[in-house]
């Protein structure tokens, strides 16, 4: 038998906006050496791949703080849902205090009521016509 597995840890927090800036840096620099020390027999290209890196890091500098709220707001939305969802489950039955079934129960306990009453009315139905 396999070890119960343990839970996943949670996610590492990490400051994405300052990799792209370093990855934008390292594009400048790279940019900065071709212009100084000229690019091999005609190959202009090496400096369009160093601005195309500049200017998507740029774009990820702008991006990722939105990404990263936007991210927060669904999550907050989540739990202010889920939370919800369990005080309404922790709500009386049909609206009294306490409910018709007595203090602290809830609707899934009247759903699981109902469920066994059509059950125990199905089983004598059909018991009755057996006979």
């Amino acid at each position: 038998m396999t070890p119960p597995r343990r839970p996943d840890p949670p996610p590492m927090r990490t400051n994405d906006v300052r990799v792209a800036l370093a990855g934008t840096v390292a594009w400048a620099i790279a940019l900065v050496v071709l212009l100084v020390a000229g690019t091999p027999s005609g190959d202009r290209w090496w400096l369009w791949v160093c601005v195309t890196g500049i200017v998507t890091g740029l774009f990820g500098i702008w991006y990722i703080p939105r990404l990263q709220a936007g991210r927060e707001r669904q999550e907050a939305a989540r739990a202010a849902r889920r939370e919800a969802a369990v005080e309404d489950a922790t709500l009386p039955a049909d609206g009294e205090p306490g409910g018709p079934r007595g203090p602290g129960a809830t609707r899934q306990d009247a759903v699981a009521e109902a469920s066994e009453t059509s059950k125990t009315s199905k089983t004598s139905e059909t018991s009755e016509a057996d006979v």
